[in-house]
């Protein structure tokens, strides 16, 4: 994933969470508004780690949307917050359930 398509700021965060809406599972809650850019952030709570886990299932994360980028929407600015549980989780399982809330997000968007 390109630093041109990574969200920073707070403000940035903050207002795609407050406008946007949103899709949740046991492992990821994912804000999404519409937008003409096509940008992520990415978010882990302390509580899942030290720095060292927290830093390799966001690189992890940024991968897979790097990976599946045909089947994302890209006409939505992203923020994907990440639970606690997901240490439990192999790479594998991690894709799986990120592409299946991308997915629905997709058909829900679809249908409006």
């Amino acid at each position: 994933m390109k630093k041109k398509e990574i969200l920073k700021k707070n403000e940035d965060f903050a207002t795609i969470i407050n406008q946007g809406k949103k899709e949740k599972n046991e492992y990821y809650s994912i804000f999404y508004k519409k937008s003409p850019t096509n940008l992520f952030g990415i978010s882990i709570p302390t509580k899942t780690g030290k720095a060292v886990i927290r830093n390799k299932i966001k690189r992890q994360i940024k991968n897979i949307i790097d990976n599946n980028k045909k089947y994302i929407q890209t006409t939505y600015d992203y923020v994907i917050i990440v639970k606690r549980s997901i240490i439990d989780l192999t790479y594998k399982q991690k894709e799986e359930q990120l592409m299946k809330l991308m997915h629905k997000i997709g058909e829900n968007n679809e249908k409006r």
